[in-house]
């Protein structure tokens, strides 16, 4: 209908949902079809809280957000307006400080864009394929430098409550075995 102004729409961010590696746009069941790019990338902070509920409620009036995902001692939002993941993890021995940095992007292609990329700056990457991360199934990099680490990474599918145990212990950390590339 050409000619015919039509009305603001505003995306509820929860709406998306991943779907052949690629985000997909729904409201309820239904797919939504988007012309052009849609842009994902959004920086990354995950932090530690020794009160998982208090640090919800913090970020939820914060950001006037509820969270995308919960599970215990977890949470994540994904943030509109700054474009933020902001990721909680319930960690009282380690609270108030950052346990790591990272970049959500849209394809495991960009994955493999930014470990090739990192690896011809000559950093070194530990490269991790269909792991289970953050109640997850991600592909993603990890760097580190300058006293921090840093993941650049894909959501491919939600992985069910059971799939990883315990956050706090195994997640968003590098492999013991990991695929090095570039420098040491």
């Amino acid at each position: 209908m050409y000619g015919v102004s039509m009305p603001a729409v505003y995306i509820d961010v929860y709406r998306y949902r991943r779907s052949h590696g690629r985000l997909q746009l729904s409201r309820g069941n239904v797919p939504l079809r988007l012309r052009g790019p849609l842009a994902v990338a959004r920086v990354q902070l995950a932090l530690n809280v020794s009160d998982l509920d208090e640090a919800v409620a913090f970020y939820s009036r914060l950001f006037l957000s509820e969270p995308a995902k919960r599970r215990p001692g977890y949470a994540n939002f994904a943030v509109a307006e700054p474009p933020l993941k902001l990721v909680l993890f319930e960690n009282p021995s380690q609270a108030g400080t950052l346990n790591h940095l990272g970049v959500e992007v849209n394809s495991p292609d960009e994955v493999v864009r930014a470990s090739e990329r990192l690896a011809d700056a000559g950093l070194p990457t530990e490269i991790e394929a269909g792991t289970v991360c953050c109640h997850a199934l991600q592909d993603k990099v990890w760097v580190s430098g300058a006293d921090t680490r840093w993941e650049v990474y894909t959501v491919l599918a939600d992985a069910p409550a059971t799939a990883s145990a315990s956050v706090a212990d195994v997640c968003c950390r590098p492999t013991s075995d990991p695929a090095v590339v570039g420098a040491g």
